[in-house]
C-alpha cells in the first residue's frame, strides 16, 4: 500500500504553530527578564503619592503605541509578501480605486485611539495639577539667575540659595537644599525674579515652568525619606547648568529641627519674590506692592530683601 503523504496545507499550519509558540516563548523570556528600570519605562523611581499612577500611564501609553506599531508593521509585511510580483505575472495587477470598509476602519480606529489617549492624558494632568485640597504646608519657590530661594510660608522662615560652585572640591555643598516632611501634602508656589525657569525635582516625576509675572502652583505628597536632585529644566542663561538644588524628605521632627535652625540663623520673614534682579534696591514701602505672591498676614516689615538680614 502506498504510504500517506502530508498535504502542503498541513505543513504550513504546523510551521505557523511552531512559529507562534516560539514567539510566545521569546516574549515571555523578554518580559520576565525586565529589570525594575525597564518595567518603569526608564522613568526614575517616583517618590510621591502620584508616582505610581504617572508611571503606569507612561508605560501603558508605550505598550499601546508598540501594539499599534506591531499591527501596522505586520500589515505592511503581509502586503509585501502576499502581493509581491511573481515571475509568471504579466502586466499590472488589478487596480482598485477605493475600499470603503478599510477606509472607514483606518479613519474611525485612529480617531477613537487618539480620543481615548487624549482623555486619559487630561485626566492624569488634572490629578497632577489639583490644588483644591488643603496643603499641610506651603513653599514659595523663588527662581533667579542662577539659583533658588525657598520661603517656608507656614514657619515664617526662608532659605536664600547661591549658584553652584563647580570649582569647589564638593559642588554639592554649595547648592541650596529644600526640606520637606514625609507624607505631608506640600503646595509649591512658583515665582521667578527675572526670566523663565522650570522647577524640576527628578524623582517627583513632575516639573513646571516658573514664569516672571505669573504664579504657578502644584501639590505633591512625598512618601519616601531621602535626598533627591532638583534642577532648572528651562534654558535660562549662561549658567543654566549650575542652577541646581537638593530636596531632603525627612521626618516631621527633623523638618521642625531645620526650621528652628533657620530661625537661629536669623532667616526669619518672607524673602522678596519681586520681579527685579536687584530686589534689594526697592524701597521698603514698595516691597509689598511688587511681590508676585504674598501669603495672607504678611506685612511690609516682614518682607526681606535678598542679601539683607
Amino acid at each position: 500500500m502506498e504510504s500517506a503523504r502530508r498535504s502542503p496545507a498541513s505543513g504550513t499550519r504546523r510551521r505557523s504553530k511552531v512559529a507562534f509558540g516560539g514567539l510566545i516563548a521569546v516574549s515571555s523570556l523578554l518580559l520576565t527578564g525586565c529589570t525594575p528600570v525597564e518595567k518603569r519605562g526608564y522613568l526614575p523611581k517616583g517618590v510621591t503619592s502620584l508616582s505610581h499612577e504617572i508611571t503606569d500611564f507612561w508605560v501603558s501609553a508605550w505598550v499601546w503605541a508598540l501594539l499599534v506599531g506591531v499591527i501596522t508593521w505586520g500589515m505592511i509585511l503581509y502586503c509585501i509578501v502576499r502581493y509581491r510580483r511573481k515571475k509568471t505575472d504579466v502586466g499590472l495587477p488589478p487596480q482598485l480605486a477605493y475600499n470603503v470598509p478599510i477606509e472607514i476602519l483606518f479613519t474611525v480606529v485612529p480617531i477613537l485611539m487618539v480620543s481615548v489617549f487624549f482623555g486619559k492624558t487630561v485626566q492624569m494632568e488634572n490629578k497632577m495639577l489639583d490644588t483644591s485640597g488643603k496643603p499641610d504646608l506651603v513653599v514659595n519657590v523663588v527662581a533667579k539667575q542662577w539659583s533658588w530661594d525657598f520661603n517656608y510660608v507656614n514657619s515664617d522662615v526662608y532659605e536664600a540659595g547661591v549658584q553652584a560652585d563647580m570649582s569647589a572640591p564638593d559642588p554639592e555643598k554649595t547648592i541650596p537644599t529644600l526640606y520637606l516632611p514625609v507624607n505631608k501634602r506640600v503646595e509649591f508656589v512658583l515665582t521667578s525674579r527675572d526670566v523663565i525657569h522650570s522647577f524640576w525635582v527628578i524623582q517627583f516625576i513632575m516639573k513646571m515652568d516658573v514664569i516672571p509675572g505669573k504664579v504657578n502652583k502644584f501639590d505633591v505628597t512625598p512618601t519616601q525619606i531621602g535626598t533627591y536632585q532638583g534642577k532648572c529644566a528651562e534654558l535660562c542663561g549662561a549658567y543654566h547648568s549650575h542652577m541646581l538644588f537638593n530636596v531632603k524628605v525627612v521626618s516631621e521632627a527633623d523638618y521642625q529641627k531645620h526650621m528652628n535652625q533657620l530661625k537661629a540663623r536669623g532667616n526669619v520673614g518672607f524673602l522678596s519674590n519681586a520681579l527685579n534682579r536687584e530686589s534689594s534696591t526697592l524701597e521698603a514701602q514698595d516691597q509689598r506692592k511688587f511681590q508676585q505672591f504674598l501669603p495672607p498676614g504678611v506685612k511690609s516689615s516682614d518682607i526681606v530683601s535678598e542679601g539683607a538680614k
